[in-house]
């Protein structure tokens, strides 16, 4: 298992080239759509981190071959499924351990007409995040079955049936699942409000390369013809943009001068601009992004003078996963910024840390925090703290990093769980972090 802290001395300045990981959440995605096809399917570009692990270690349960190729590629041949291992102890208990777990219903169902889910836990995330999932699911027409003496949910088909589908709310992994199921129905599935993140888009387009007949694709509106089997194919993983915002802050708050190498730059939406927003000079050269060093950053005021709004939203607009890390690079900032946090509740509860070192922030209420900024006037300090959630994580460790004077983060596996290695990746550009 992982040490569990990271001791970190801050204020050095960093130098040097980083490459982002392949994209998390693109990746648990598109591992679970190897389930559609007996054939074999190459990924590459797959983060070496925990949750994807845990996922693989699912797929070898289920009965799929997987073979590692090297460091960040795979193969996946899925043509004999055990659909017992479902019922184990062992898949209950993995399974809950990883959110993603939820998106292997969708294609087992679709290519065997039955699936069993982890029993329902009490997942911090909430119940109607998975009510999406399901109602897709049973538009299709899956039949949900709670067992009172086994305790599991299953999931049955005669057939499933191409339908319209209006998903009750905008979830990446919802709307990956149910078109997952949707391209092996029989007839046309319309998946409307559909999500539209590059993790979606690059799903459908993995599918459409196994034969699947997707149109819309980069839309909220999603036309799916079903077919009646899925090939091999193989599929490269995008970048991941929270890692690439997380190192612009990075660079931004340690005065760092910073080449981030083959970022998928077109893939970036908006994200490029909010941190322009912010104050911090990119430069763009093909897929690389270098960040200058900088003494000072000021923050844009909209045009009629008022105070600068960074709010979150569906893709396209800007990605609730980086918003800690605009809050982090915001109390260095020259002026003040409203982040308004409206996807996620107690996502903000972190700011009593960087309050703790130093920062000045208003918490308003659970979605909104004032930051004016320091503009360097006071370093912030380094502190003992414990990370809550693998972005506020982050975060504060890029806080640690410009602060003056030693940190210890604790409950680092919530990092480990979604950046691979980036004690070591830090350190190669030189910060001053360690395990212990």
């Amino acid at each position: 298992m992982h040490t569990d802290s990271f001791e970190v001395l801050g204020g050095n300045k960093l130098k040097g080239d980083i490459i982002p990981q392949g994209a998390k959440n693109e990746a648990l995605q598109v591992i679970c759509a190897t389930l559609l096809s007996e054939e074999e399917i190459y990924i590459n570009n797959v983060p070496d981190i925990l949750d994807v692990q845990r996922l693989i270690s699912l797929l070898k349960g289920l009965g799929v071959k997987v073979i590692k190729l090297d460091e960040d590629s795979y193969s996946f041949r899925a043509d004999q499924i055990d659909l017992d291992y479902f019922k184990s102890d062992d898949f209950q208990i993995d399974s809950a351990k990883i959110r993603g777990s939820v998106m292997l219903i969708g294609p087992l169902l679709a290519r065997f007409g039955r699936a069993y889910l982890p029993k329902p836990g009490g997942d911090k995330i909430g119940r109607r995040r998975l009510d999406t999932h399901f109602n897709g699911l049973k538009k299709l027409g899956g039949v949900f079955h709670f067992d009172d003496e086994e305790n599991t949910f299953s999931i049955k088909t005669d057939k499933l049936k191409g339908t319209y589908i209006l998903m009750d709310e905008i979830s990446v992994t919802g709307t990956a699942n149910v078109v997952m199921a949707a391209v092996l129905a029989e007839g046309t599935t319309k998946i409307y409000n559909a999500a539209c993140e590059p993790y979606v888009q690059q799903l459908c387009k993995m599918l459409n390369s196994m034969g699947a007949k997707i149109s819309g694709v980069g839309s909220n509106l999603l036309v799916i013809d079903g077919v009646n089997s899925l090939k091999g194919t193989t599929h490269k993983v995008l970048p991941d943009m929270i890692e690439i915002g997380s190192f612009i802050g990075l660079a931004a708050m340690t005065q760092s001068s910073i080449n981030i190498k083959n970022c998928a730059v077109h893939e970036l939406g908006n994200i490029l601009s909010v941190f322009e927003k912010m104050g911090i000079t990119l430069k763009i050269d093909g897929d690389d992004i270098h960040i200058p060093e900088h003494d000072h950053y000021e923050i844009q005021t909209f045009i009629d003078g008022s105070i600068l709004t960074v709010y979150d939203a569906p893709w396209p607009g800007f990605t609730p996963d980086l918003m800690s890390i605009v809050l982090v690079m915001a109390t260095q900032a020259k002026g003040s910024v409203l982040i308004h946090q409206k996807m996620f509740e107690s996502r903000l509860f972190f700011v009593d840390k960087l309050i703790d070192m130093g920062a000045q922030i208003i918490l308003c209420d659970p979605h909104r925090a004032t930051v004016i900024g320091l503009n360097r006037s006071s370093q912030l300090r380094g502190i003992s703290m414990s990370s809550p959630d693998i972005r506020a994580g982050v975060s504060l460790l890029i806080a640690a990093l410009s602060a003056n004077g030693k940190s210890i983060i604790s409950n680092i596996h919530q990092i480990d769980r979604g950046y691979q290695k980036i004690d070591q990746r830090l350190r190669a550009i030189g910060a001053d972090i360690k395990r212990i």
